[in-house]
């Protein structure tokens, strides 16, 4: 079952909608916002709430109600990755 969520950007503010399967990772996610804003992939990681999300893990294990309850609507941040990136 897809996930809508928005992506903010945190630089300009701007935001996109993205619909997702629980499949995709952060990684594919953060690829294709930064492709969308003309950004390096790598110098930038995606935050909900105050968590930053880890690249490998699918979106959906975020989702799951035991984890950290990501749900439809909500919103993830792309911000400049704070240990540095490519």
């Amino acid at each position: 079952m897809p996930l809508k969520i928005v992506v903010r950007d945190a630089d300009t503010g701007d935001e996109v909608d993205l619909e997702l399967e629980p499949e995709n990772t952060i990684s594919e996610i953060i690829e294709t916002v930064a492709g969308f804003w003309n950004k390096p992939a790598g110098a930038y990681v995606l935050k909900y709430k105050s968590i930053l999300l880890e690249g490998q893990q699918p979106i959906g294990y975020y989702a799951n109600p035991g984890t950290y309850g990501l749900k439809d609507g909500d919103m993830l941040e792309l911000i400049p990755d704070p240990e540095g990136g490519c």
